[in-house]
């Protein structure tokens, strides 16, 4: 409850009401709130929670800080629930309901039905992610400077040329550093190599860490992606070919079982740009059996379903 803040109920610029659901309570974890049979509402920015009593009592959560949403059922007779896994709070967060919390999940339960609607609409609004292009309230306006004449022509070719010298230098340091860290490398392999050619003398055990360091941070040149193999079953499956062949070696060297937390902060530091969800890497290793992958989902099934919750700590949007 730690991510709630107080809110009028107000959209900001860009902001639009998606859907809403009356007979919602919330649960902080497993653990019940006084909010208890309030309006649900969701628009492109937050989730807003109103007491249908207090009109004034409204506390918004933005879907910035929602990792990711699954539904659950919890038994016959029990109302059906919506859980939210969260990242942890921003420096600076506004005052809301609680100051700190023991969970980094939240549970809304339906007493009325309508979670299917709302959870259908809530994953559109995370996959869209509409908040990233909300339009600033105020946009400060420089003022233009007028200029005239040969000296004011003079005066802007001297400034363009100084920003095009300072990005060219910039450009060129970086340069610098990659060659400097492929030199590293370069002597790095041919030490190994000449060790390996005169077979004498061991591979000191830095050297060995050190060279895997280096192997590490190329990452997957060509990752998997929804934009290269589409949305449905052909993803996963090209997903779980290149998780098993990535993966095989460092499962092997931890003894042929990894956590799925490890799994996948490994995977999405070497994907770069292209992050990976839990979701979608769990489903991938699901494939596993079925392409009889070195891998099997079944060998990891214990570690994995046991680190699953715990994925929440890390952040992939």
């Amino acid at each position: 409850m730690d991510r709630f803040e107080w809110s009028k109920g107000t959209l900001i610029p860009g902001e639009v009401t998606v859907t809403q659901q009356s007979g919602v309570k919330i649960y902080d974890g497993s653990e019940k709130t006084p909010f208890e049979r309030g309006m649900l509402v969701l628009s492109s920015h937050h989730i807003f929670w109103r007491d249908p009593q207090r009109q004034s009592c409204i506390i918004a959560l933005p879907l910035s800080l929602v990792l990711f949403a699954e539904e659950v059922s919890e038994g016959r007779g029990r109302s059906q629930k919506i859980v939210l896994h969260l990242l942890p709070p921003q420096p600076g967060k506004p005052v809301g309901p609680s100051m700190s919390s023991a969970h980094s999940n939240i549970r809304f339960g339906f007493k009325e039905a309508g979670e299917t609607e709302f959870f259908r609409c809530l994953s559109e609004e995370l996959r869209r992610k509409r908040w990233e292009h909300a339009q600033p309230a105020t946009v400060a306006v420089k003022p233009k400077e007028i200029r005239a004449g040969i000296v004011g022509i003079e005066r802007r070719i001297e400034e363009k040329r100084k920003e095009t010298d300072s990005t060219i230098s910039k450009a060129f340091e970086d340069l610098n550093k990659l060659m400097d860290k492929a030199k590293e490398m370069v002597n790095l392999s041919k030490t190994i190599s000449n060790k390996i050619k005169e077979r004498q003398g061991s591979i000191t055990e830095n050297e060995t860490i050190q060279f895997k360091s280096y192997l590490l941070s190329l990452g997957i040149s060509n990752p998997v992606t929804r934009e290269t193999h589409g949305s449905g079953s052909n993803y996963h499956i090209e997903l779980a070919k290149q998780l098993s062949e990535f993966l095989k070696q460092p499962i092997e060297e931890s003894g042929g079982m990894m956590a799925l937390t490890d799994v996948y902060c490994r995977i999405n530091r070497a994907r770069g740009m292209e992050l990976l969800s839990p979701d979608d890497l769990v489903d991938a290793c699901k494939q596993f059996d079925y392409l009889k992958c070195p891998l099997s989902w079944s060998s990891m099934n214990l570690s994995l379903l046991m680190n699953y919750q715990s994925l929440s700590a890390y952040p992939y949007h």
